[in-house]
């Protein structure tokens, strides 16, 4: 691991110094958390710190294996936002804490994929091997449905979680109303709203025993509304960035600043 370490600084000392200081900071305030969090028994968060310092190698493999190289910008927002996400945002609890810290990240997941998306089918377009030319609006089209793919994927990995782990990604929220056809007396397709709910009382069975949970402020929505706003500002990512890139590829020079999020082809005197 620490000649993997060695080879992966050598590399951002040539060639990406700004992202090189990023990485190192971050990375050392991980293995910071890491140990606070080991020494009080909290082995579930050192997972998390294990999993985001592989996460931070991301960039470096997508350079090395791929060929292709990350703006500085890019990739130092890459690195912030596994930061904020696994370490503020599930360790820190700043999703509870800030009340929209995760439709910050989403946002930003949803410009990030599409950008991703974008180089990926402008890199072919621009290659001699494919006679294939996509149109503007189709890379950006592709780009979009791409942000929306991985925000589509991300969130059945949420669900899965919640299904079978037990946690709470998709977070839950208090609701004062409801609509529901289950609440119909003849079982007909007739939605029921039940409005102005102040409390919710649920009794479960534990060990023989009957227990009484009562939820105050409302009823539990058990995770559609973080789903779908969670889609949503992805989808406000995506287009955002679709626009952008559809431009770009009308006037590279005008609309230069798009380059600083899109991954490029990298082509070395050895190859």
């Amino acid at each position: 691991m620490s000649k993997k370490i060695d080879k992966i600084k050598e590399f951002y000392k040539q060639n990406k110094k700004t992202s090189l200081a990023w990485y190192l900071t971050l990375r050392a305030l991980v293995i910071v958390v890491m140990i606070l969090r080991f020494l009080s028994g909290d082995f579930a968060s050192v997972f998390l710190c294990i999993l985001t310092l592989i996460l931070f190698l991301i960039p470096f493999w997508i350079n090395q294996k791929l060929k292709i190289e990350l703006p500085d910008l890019l990739e130092i927002i890459i690195f912030l936002f596994i930061f904020s996400a696994e370490i503020l945002g599930e360790i820190q609890n700043f999703y509870g804490i800030f009340k929209h810290w995760d439709t910050i990240l989403h946002t930003i997941n949803g410009f990030l994929c599409a950008a991703i998306g974008f180089s990926l089918i402008d890199i072919l377009n621009n290659s001699e091997r494919f006679h294939i030319k996509l149109s503007p609006i189709f890379v950006s089209l592709v780009a979009f449905c791409f942000s929306m793919t991985i925000g589509v994927l991300w969130e059945f990995f949420e669900f899965g979680a919640d299904q079978f782990f037990h946690y709470d990604m998709q977070k839950d929220r208090l609701v004062q109303t409801i609509s529901t056809v289950e609440l119909e007396p003849e079982g007909k397709n007739i939605p029921v709203v039940v409005d102005n709910i102040d409390k919710t009382v649920i009794y479960s069975n534990g060990d023989g025993k009957e227990i009484e949970t009562v939820i105050t402020g409302g009823y539990l929505d058990i995770g559609i509304i973080d789903t779908m706003k969670d889609l949503i500002v992805n989808f406000i990512g995506a287009v955002v960035f679709s626009i952008i890139g559809y431009f770009y590829i009308h006037n590279r020079d005008k609309y230069k600043f798009a380059e600083n999020f899109i991954p490029v082809k990298r082509f070395e005197k050895e190859e």
